[in-house]
Parts: structure tokens; sequence; C-alpha cells
């Protein structure tokens, strides 16, 4: 079975797995979950993502979720561009997710990257989601 939104999927299962308090969900492997999943470390929302082989040829991302004080450091993950809709941003036109709390994550020219590094990059891109 084929997924329609990659992204999507591995949100919810990170939404999902907070719910029941689990220390670590695993998703199918891609480079843009990759890239996402980097700049959740960078700004210190997960613990970090291991990649490793499930089956020969089939690769699966392991991610650790983070909690402080046994609630989840993530409250909100939400997919904002989706394949029926996408959502594109011009840097002076990004606006900061929960008044600067949060951040939102874009897929730029220049890879990857959290809206404040795309601010100090200057460039604007889709927005793939927001997360508090």
């Amino acid at each position: 079975m084929s997924m329609s939104d990659p992204l999507g999927d591995m949100l919810t299962r990170i939404r999902n797995a907070q719910a029941r308090k689990l220390a670590s969900v695993t998703t199918p492997a891609s480079s843009l979950r990759a890239n996402v999943l980097e700049v959740l470390v960078k700004e210190g929302y997960i613990r970090g993502y291991e990649r490793h082989e499930a089956a020969p040829g089939i690769s699966e991302i392991k991610i650790e979720l983070k909690y402080h004080e046994g609630e989840p450091v993530i409250r909100t993950i939400k997919r904002i561009s989706k394949p029926g809709r996408r959502v594109y941003s011009k840097v002076k036109d990004l606006q900061r997710p929960f008044n600067g709390l949060g951040i939102a994550v874009l897929s730029t020219p220049r890879g990857v990257m959290s809206d404040v590094e795309a601010r100090e990059a200057n460039v604007g891109g889709e927005i793939l989601c927001q997360v508090f």
C-alpha cells in the first residue's frame, strides 16, 4: 500500500507514541523525514534518532522521544503543507508559531531548516509543520 503523506504519517506516529508515553517510536526511513528529525534534535524537541536496517533493503528510523517531568516536550505537532494544499511563504511573511515559543520547519532551496534559521539565511520555502 502506498502512502500519500509520509511526513504526516511520521508526525502522527510521534503524536500517538507520546500519548502512550513511549520512550521511542519507529518509522520507515526517508531523507525528508531524517532532515525534519535533524531540525527537531537541534531545537531540543526530541532526544535523537537512529537509522537502521529492519530487513535487507528496508531501512527504518528509531526516534527517541523527550519528556520533561513526565510530560512530553512536544505539546503540539501539526502538519501545515499537505499533499492536497501546499503552503509556501516568503521570508518576510514567515509568522512566529505560538508567538515565538514554537518553531516552524521549512523546506527551502538550502535544505530543511527551522523558521529562525530561514530568517537568518533570508530564504523562504514550503512550511512543512509547526511544533510547540
